[in-house]
């Protein structure tokens, strides 16, 4: 493909991810690649264009994804012949991606057991929801298409329980709060999500205060909904980001640990037996060796 720019003065990757239906990620990759050209050369994703200039955009083929049982270790907190919960440690990505297909939850869950569902397809067996790589805590695993079913749509219908503590930056005057805010993708990043009206979908957190600190406060967290990012999010869109997020936390990185983000507490009925079944989990080391720099 190529384009002849009749418009100067902006960015290539902002102005290619308007023309063809590409990610502005997958873009820069392909800039990075050299599989699009300016003029026959290689530029950065900064390169400001020029009226006159040549874009020539080559094939982009996506890295093939295999999927393999790993022998990594699991924290698994329950397991039947239905369901398992376990409690994903810090910087465990939960399901293969291109470029990263190896050491996420699912090739442990696959080295752990023959049975998980395949509702979600090849690459998301068993996984019936999830969390991000740096946060930590509780997950349910469906170990049948059956149990998926069942726990998916308790989920969908808002009826399983979830909390999460988390650290954030700036002292919360009040006890409680509710964030009532649509979420959607950021239109200029195309990584991120952000409070937004467009393409958006309802997203409700609930937070109570458990300590206030000098320049942040420990909070206490139920989902309504399950959104992408919502939790990050919201807080980030109240003015109170999570402590050590590298995405929306707003300030400097503590260390490279991830957020102090912890999904503390799952609760859902069983999907055979229909008995209410309620786990809970610590706060990682992680997490707390960056709380007691605010104690």
């Amino acid at each position: 493909m190529e384009i002849v720019v009749s418009e100067k003065g902006e960015r290539i990757d902002s102005y290619l991810s308007s023309k063809i239906d590409y990610s502005r990620s997958k873009i820069v990759k392909m800039l990075k690649d050299g599989i699009i050209l300016v003029n026959g050369v290689k530029v950065k994703n900064s390169y400001i264009l020029k009226e006159g200039d040549t874009i020539n955009i080559g094939e982009f083929k996506e890295e093939e994804m295999s999927l393999e049982p790993e022998n990594i270790p699991l924290d698994i907190v329950y397991e039947d012949d239905d369901v398992l919960v376990v409690n994903k440690p810090n910087g465990m990505v939960v399901h293969p991606a291109v470029g990263n297909s190896h050491g996420t939850l699912v090739n442990a869950l696959l080295y752990h057991s023959k049975n998980l569902s395949n509702i979600n397809g090849e690459f998301r067996p068993g996984i019936v929801h999830r969390i991000d790589a740096y946060t930590t805590g509780l997950l349910m695993v469906a170990k049948n298409n059956k149990s998926h079913e069942i726990l998916a749509n308790e989920l969908e219908n808002k009826k399983t329980h979830r909390k999460y503590v988390a650290l954030v930056w700036g002292v919360i005057k009040e006890d409680t709060a509710t964030i009532d805010a649509p979420i959607g993708r950021d239109v200029n990043d195309r990584k991120k999500m952000c409070v937004t009206s467009v393409n958006s979908k309802h997203a409700k957190t609930h937070l109570k205060v458990l300590k206030r600190y000098k320049d942040a406060t420990l909070i206490e967290l139920e989902l309504e909904t399950g959104r992408t990012h919502q939790i990050r999010v919201h807080m980030n869109y109240i003015g109170h980001p999570v402590v050590n997020d590298p995405v929306y936390g707003g300030r400097k990185l503590i260390d490279d640990s991830g957020q102090c983000l912890h999904a503390k507490e799952i609760g859902f009925t069983h999907p055979t037996t229909k008995k209410y079944m309620e786990f809970t989990s610590e706060l990682p080391d992680c997490f707390m060796n960056i709380l007691k720099q605010f104690e």
